[in-house]
């Protein structure tokens, strides 16, 4: 693991431990005969992982003192969904993967139709959590919260973002089309959980914009280091298959700027973020300091 601030790490870890007992909470469990279902959306989503998006929710709501049940189920509904987007992105007809997060992806432990009905499942109990009473009691709020996962994760975001990564297989892509691709298909999402932070404060417009403005460079920068470690690490670091962007003979960050060049970039775009948090007065300390982190990670 790289270097990390003992308050980073406890946040991190709090953010991790505490969504994670959300939605085990959350999720739905019977004895009906559609229980295999329930076991594969538990298993697409307990299974671990960084976290990023919850923490970046829990965070940003902290700085405008949200009740902590309000933003962690916020953060699980997000959660929800990245993961659903995990699951469908290594079916065989998209990354065609057989490991994440350590273990065997959903298609593999269970089947290819359950998968993706899991993914279909995680997905819409995402909205239903956003537009649950609990999560905020202003109902102005909710609809916000929803508007904000719909377009981030709608056909203008991160599904959008997916269709350009798969047409990237077969359509040479610039430097311009590659930061397109990935400020869909990532940045957008970690956009809406800095976002969806703010709206639970009531944050004003101008605070909004910042956190858009730091989410997008944070994203980017992750996805930089991302494709580095798919061109550099092993699965038993990163915890998941490697080498698919090169086998695809996908561009990426990596194949168009060179290693250190897009190393550089990703420091760069770190930088980028933690100035646009100016305005917060170091009651932003944790989003700095995640936007140093995801540039040093190894998983």
């Amino acid at each position: 693991m790289p270097s990390i601030s003992p308050s980073l790490s406890a946040a991190m870890n709090h953010a991790a431990t505490s969504v994670t007992e959300t939605m085990q909470r959350i999720l739905p469990k019977s004895d009906f005969p559609e229980q295999k279902l329930f076991d594969a959306m538990r298993y697409s989503v307990l299974a671990g992982g960084k976290r990023l998006r919850p923490f970046l929710v829990m965070n940003t709501a902290e700085i405008y003192g949200v009740d902590e049940d309000c933003a962690l189920r916020a953060a699980a509904a997000i959660e929800c969904l990245h993961c659903y987007s995990l699951v469908h992105d290594d079916l065989p007809a998209m990354d065609n993967a057989d490991l994440r997060r350590g273990q065997p992806t959903t298609h593999i432990k269970y089947d290819e139709a359950t998968a993706v009905l899991a993914g279909d499942a995680l997905l819409t109990i995402a909205f239903e959590i956003l537009a649950d009473s609990r999560t905020h009691e202003d109902p102005n709020v909710r609809c916000a919260l929803v508007s904000s996962l719909a377009r981030a994760s709608g056909a203008n975001g991160m599904i959008g973002g997916q269709m350009l990564d798969l047409i990237a297989e077969t359509t040479q892509f610039d430097i311009g089309a590659i930061t397109r691709l990935q400020r869909m298909k990532t940045g957008e999402l970690i956009a809406c959980s800095t976002e969806m932070g703010g709206i639970l404060g009531k944050a004003p417009a101008a605070h909004l914009s910042a956190l858009r403005a730091y989410a997008h460079d944070l994203g980017l920068a992750f996805q930089i280091i991302d494709d580095l470690l798919d061109a550099e690490g092993t699965e038993a670091e990163t915890g998941k298959s490697v080498g698919r962007d090169a086998d695809a003979g996908k561009a990426t960050f990596v194949t168009v700027l060179g290693h250190d060049r897009a190393r550089q970039q990703a420091k760069l775009l770190s930088e980028q973020a933690i100035q646009h948090l100016s305005l917060f007065d170091g009651r932003a300390k944790n989003l700095e300091d995640v936007a140093r982190f995801v540039v040093d990670r190894k998983a």
